[in-house]
């Protein structure tokens, strides 16, 4: 068997999340039986990280292994020959060994979330950003961030149906950005760090938001994150906003 690495984009609007499940439509189910296509008999197609329903990505990471050892970009157009249909784009395909994991091997994950203030409804990027019609403080966004950065129990910020080990993770980074865009302002939040656990991202956005906005005061983030209570935790930030960007090897 050969293995190989494919970097894949696609708009999560229309899939229920990353992960193969029965009867419904995912962003791997699809991609894998595309590969069917290619070579039926291969068994083994793992990405970097599991996208929940309606969450993009433009730096997706996934290996698959293949019987017959092929050109890479014969590999990466036979596959978007069959997903045409669908808004997933595999941008490469390299070789790599064997030893190669696209999840386990991963050093470091980038996520990008993006929050669009307009007082009018969104027509195009509907799909795209969380819509507010309210404007955002970034230097307190900011402020408040930095009480997330480095390593911490996150239990506030965790799913309760997560399956990591450990509710402690290390952030490395986390930068707050603004742009003018037609009658409004995006503000895109870059996180980076080896891995997240499941709905942080989207849970510290929904609390980095209430900052932003002025609920919250900045010193309440450290306040939440000391308590290790799911339930002093904002509601989660919509899946729309979030983009999963680039995996690290």
């Amino acid at each position: 068997m050969y293995r190989y690495a494919l970097t894949i984009e696609y708009d999560g609007s229309p899939f229920h999340g990353w992960q193969v499940q029965n009867n419904i439509t995912t962003v791997q189910g699809v991609i894998f039986e595309a590969i069917k296509n290619l070579d039926k008999n291969c068994e083994n197609f793992v990405g970097a990280g599991r996208t929940d329903a309606g969450v993009h990505a433009i730096g997706q990471v996934a290996h698959i292994d293949l019987e017959t050892k092929r050109d890479c970009e014969t590999v990466q157009k036979a596959i978007n020959y069959y997903l045409n249909s669908y808004p997933i784009s595999i941008l490469s395909a390299k070789y790599v060994s064997k030893e190669f994991h696209a999840r386990f091997s991963a050093l470091k994950r980038h996520y990008t979330y993006k929050i669009f203030f307009r007082k009018t409804d969104l027509t195009f990027e509907r799909n795209q950003y969380w819509h507010v019609r309210h404007s955002l403080n970034i230097a307190n966004m900011e402020f408040a961030a930095n009480y997330l950065i480095g390593e911490h129990d996150f239990s506030t910020f965790r799913s309760s149906i997560c399956q990591a080990s450990s509710p402690i993770k290390t952030i490395d980074t986390i930068n707050i950005h603004s742009k003018e865009m037609r009658d409004g302002v995006v503000y895109q939040l870059d996180f980076s760090a080896r891995s997240f656990l499941h709905h942080q991202v989207r849970s510290i956005v929904g609390c980095l938001e209430k900052v932003g906005c002025g609920k919250w005061k900045p010193k309440k983030i450290q306040e939440i994150l000391l308590s290790k209570e799911r339930s002093h935790c904002a509601a989660l930030a919509p899946s729309r906003g979030l983009y999963l960007t680039e995996i690290e090897y």
